[in-house]
């Protein structure tokens, strides 16, 4: 299987506008900062680009200007191309399907022009709230060689709190024997589950959604990958290295603070499968005579006058002196005043707190604070 032979499809928007409460309540999930400087959807946009796929096109749904202006034309992945190259599908885009993204199959079915339309013979698909790099060449080569007609990429793991969630009895010889459907109250347990990245031929995947249609079905999971597994050869590929699901704020400050120890980080940008973001210039960060920082990433841009410890800090964030911010994760442009004290904590882009404050949470709840919000 060629890797230009196969075109990538993700979903912007990973289990509906509100999986990820706050995080989403005004972007989609591809457009979730991370890491100081990245958003969720370059994990997966930067490894089909590795793998040499050539057409990808993002399904998107609600609270997607963000996203187009982070993705702009596709310049910085190298999809900027007089053909081919990176496609935003917005909700209402076919002729053929105006019934709008309101679950995974119906996302599907609204982009069957588009689909029908591209000139490769497989589809890879998969999510954005998903941390991982692959290499995709690998997936591709297993897929060949087990004859499948479909491969998941699954974890081994805890479960994730997400509902329509696939569980896998896997054999021996990776083959997925029995898929059951989570709603969501199996968070915890271990089992193998699916990562929703997903790689079949795209003759196949148009039948089983055009069916599913025609039969009222709604879940792309139940209806079409649980309902088929009798008939088809369904495999399972293993996620290896430092991968994690999003599931909850919960899960993004772990997910973040994991990027502190050197071997996650390592995993996760491995300079031979780079991941790649929109390039903002901007001067490095600026350290006052009284700034400590300690077991933390600082992003371009950024004054820092006071402390900082096992944090994360994305561009041009301010501490002022007398600050200290402990286990934090602070989004771009936001202000940390004199004398305040912030442990646990999330900002989104652009809070403000004022001089004197003090905010402590919990790594099993972090106190969120909303975009532009000044405390």
């Amino acid at each position: 299987m060629r890797a230009n032979n196969v075109l990538g499809i993700i979903h912007a928007q990973s289990y509906g506008p509100n999986a990820n409460g706050e995080l989403t309540s005004i972007r989609t999930s591809a457009s979730v900062p991370f890491g100081g400087r990245y958003r969720m959807i370059d994990f997966p946009l930067s490894d089909m680009v590795n793998a040499g796929m050539t057409q990808v096109g993002i399904i998107t749904e609600t609270n997607f200007q963000s996203l187009v202006d982070h993705v702009g034309s596709g310049r910085p992945w190298d999809l900027a191309r007089k053909r081919e190259g990176m496609f935003i599908l917005p909700p209402y885009n076919t002729s053929s399907a105006m019934i709008g993204h309101e679950t995974r199959l119906s996302s599907l079915y609204s982009i069957s022009d588009f689909l029908n339309k591209s000139r490769q013979e497989y589809v890879l698909m998969t999510d954005t709230n998903t941390l991982y790099n692959i290499n995709y060449r690998d997936l591709f080569k297993f897929h060949d060689e087990k004859g499948a007609d479909i491969t998941i990429v699954y974890k081994h793991g805890k479960a994730p709190a997400l509902s329509d969630l696939m569980m896998f009895a896997i054999g021996d010889d990776k083959r997925i024997n029995e898929i059951s459907i989570s709603n969501g109250g199996d968070a915890g347990v271990e089992t193998n589950y699916s990562f929703n990245i997903i790689l079949m031929r795209k003759s196949l995947l148009e039948y089983l959604v055009r069916n599913a249609i025609a039969h009222n079905y709604t879940s792309f999971e139940r209806d079409v990958i649980q309902a088929n597994l009798p008939n088809l050869k369904v495999y399972g590929y293993p996620i290896t290295g430092y991968s994690a699901m999003i599931d909850s704020l919960k899960t993004y400050y772990k997910a973040s603070l994991d990027l502190l120890h050197p071997e996650n980080r390592k995993a996760l940008f491995d300079p031979s499968k780079p991941i790649d973001t929109k390039i903002c210039d901007n001067v490095p960060a600026t350290y006052g005579l009284d700034a400590k920082v300690s077991n933390s990433l600082i992003a371009d841009g950024c004054v820092i006058e006071g402390t900082v410890e096992n944090s994360i800090l994305f561009r041009d964030v301010k501490v002022e002196r007398g600050a200290v911010i402990k286990n934090s994760i602070i989004m771009q442009g936001s202000v940390v005043s004199t004398n305040s004290t912030l442990n646990a904590v999330i900002t989104d882009k652009n809070a403000v707190i004022t001089p004197n404050k003090n905010l402590s949470g919990d790594e099993s709840y972090p106190i969120f604070i909303s975009k532009g919000t000044t405390v």
